[in-house]
């Protein structure tokens, strides 16, 4: 295929590591952020996403010639809702194109009419001065020369034209309603993220990138703040590699819940090398199919691995899989590494940090904010602390599993963020509920309620879910409530241990136990609603 000139302001097909190819448009890159070293390389925004990335120009295709190809792989719902974006761009685009044109033809034609009324105000000047100047032939020849000066610059440019020849266009700047377009955002695009796509091949070459107007909004930056947290996101050094380059180091994964198991999919999707263990083994037969190997106990998989992550239920759980028979700490040697990614209070994680450096092991307490749909699309919010090296170690771990991840310092701090995280979250679905039964009993529709809320300050996707949930009366658990109630009860504990009131969370608390006695432990944390109305 011979080689395509692209510039900035093209809509692309662009590939991003072993993501299948997703619609884009080249824009400028921020001004802080540096082009890679090395092959030629375009800054593409991708429609549908928040996502943007350096791309290779050999990962690159115009949209248009290759738009049917592509339709034809991808079958996605959220690629379907990127290309819906991209022809909503378009739209948009054509509807201001003839706009500007209708305008501009509507500007050519008042620019000749008045061109024309110059013209015979010119020639009506003339002869109005023709005539002065025959009754005036007595008057000096400097009064003749000043009447026929101004006569003349009168005839040559009406006004308008005068203005025109100094508009902005006339001078090279492009008109306010010629500026780019913004694109879309929305989720990100790894949801729809399964693997190379078979047989696709790109174009070599591109020409230099023309003048582009947009203006793009840095999103992906690593931030140290007063408080000496870090904020990494994990799309940023996907934006500047290009892709995901999996760590060489083994990985270990323990806890194949709801949680676990999206974040275990999504490590074997960008490449890594995961061995699994599970309590009850017959959830490892999944992730053995897609490469994973299969570890016989805790000790065997940390004793085999570089790096083990765990995610249990809670601070029993997770104290039972370090200190328990054929547990963590027995496969510890000093350089093995632990990261812990369960929710449980300051005083457990403390506790296994301890045993596990006296092993000299390294340890990282990882806690994740999220449900089981965040974990399935690789959009978990990662907390962490403890060891900053291993923490930087699990890089790219991280950046598969989730979209941002914080350093909050030492082993402890990540726990009782979690907890004060979970604790607003719960407190706030407790809220929902008790709204919409209200809203019940007084005679009041509960959509019309879900529909004002929406198009309130509160609107998010949290609060459109979890009320869908409850009018279809559909619990299906995508964040246990036995475990929303688990972590009311630590963060209540966590402001008791420093003398701090927690009213809110308390009475939530008492709502969330109700829902447990009316067996809805199992269910989503939506089924408190249930509390209600029993």
């Amino acid at each position: 295929m011979a080689a395509v000139s692209l510039r900035l302001g093209d809509l692309v097909w662009g590939k991003l590591g072993r993501y299948p190819p997703w619609p884009g448009k080249i824009v400028n890159p921020p001004k802080d952020l540096k082009k890679p070293r090395g092959k030629k390389c375009f800054f593409v925004k991708f429609f549908g996403t928040e996502d943007h990335a350096w791309i290779k120009v050999e990962q690159l295709k115009p949209y248009h010639a290759h738009k049917e190809e592509m339709i034809k792989i991808n079958k996605g719902k959220r690629f379907q809702q990127a290309v819906d974006a991209v022809e909503e761009f378009l739209k948009k685009a054509k509807g201001k194109d003839q706009a500007s044109s209708h305008n501009s033809s509507e500007e050519k034609n008042r620019r000749n009419s008045s061109e024309e009324r110059g013209k015979q105000s010119a020639g009506e000047e003339k002869r109005k001065a023709g005539l002065s100047e025959g009754k005036l032939k007595k008057s000096t020849g400097e009064g003749k020369k000043r009447a026929s000066s101004v006569s003349s610059e009168r005839g040559s440019k009406s006004p308008l034209k005068r203005a025109l020849d100094q508009s902005p266009r006339k001078r090279g700047r492009p008109p306010k309603d010629e500026k780019d377009l913004t694109i879309p955002e929305s989720s990100t695009v790894k949801s729809v993220m399964t693997g190379t796509v078979a047989g696709f091949k790109w174009p070599p070459g591109v020409s230099e990138p023309a003048v582009c107007y947009q203006a793009i909004t840095k999103k992906l930056k690593v931030c140290e703040e007063e408080t000496g947290s870090t904020s990494i996101q994990a799309a940023d050094s996907t934006a500047i590699n290009g892709s995901i380059t999996p760590t060489d180091k083994k990985i270990g994964f323990l806890g194949l819940g709801l949680m676990g198991s999206g974040i275990v999919s999504n490590l074997l999707k960008m490449g890594h090398t995961v061995t699994v263990w599970n309590r009850t083994a017959e959830k490892c037969d999944l992730f053995i199919q897609e490469g994973a190997r299969l570890g016989r106990t805790p000790a065997e998989v940390v004793s085999t691995c570089d790096i083990t992550f765990a995610c249990v239920s809670d601070p029993k759980a997770a104290k039972d899989l370090v200190l328990g028979p054929s547990g963590v700490l027995q496969g510890i040697r000093p350089g093995k590494c632990y990261v812990d990614m369960s929710t449980v209070d300051a005083d457990t994680v403390t506790e296994l940090a301890q045993v596990i450096v006296s092993r000299g092991g390294r340890f990282l307490e990882a806690p994740v904010s999220g449900n089981q749909q965040l974990s399935n699309d690789g959009m978990l919010v990662i907390l962490a602390a403890g060891d900053r090296g291993l923490y930087e170690d699990c890089s790219s771990c991280f950046q598969a599993m989730g979209k941002t991840s914080f350093f909050l310092g030492e082993v402890g701090n990540a726990a009782k963020m979690m907890l004060i995280v979970n604790m607003v979250q719960g407190s706030f679905m407790a809220t929902i509920a008790e709204g919409l039964t209200l809203a019940q009993v007084t005679g009041q529709s509960q959509q019309t309620l879900l529909d004002i809320l929406n198009q309130g300050q509160l609107a998010s996707i949290f609060l459109d879910q979890k009320c869908q949930n409850i009018l279809q009366g559909n619990f299906k658990p995508d964040f246990y409530l036995k475990y929303i109630q688990k972590d009311l009860r630590l963060a209540i504990a966590l402001g008791d241990s420093v003398n701090h009131p927690t009213p809110m969370a308390a009475a939530a608390n008492e709502v969330y136990k109700r829902a447990k006695a009316l067996d809805q432990s199992d269910n989503d944390m939506s089924a408190v609603y249930r509390a209600y109305i029993h």
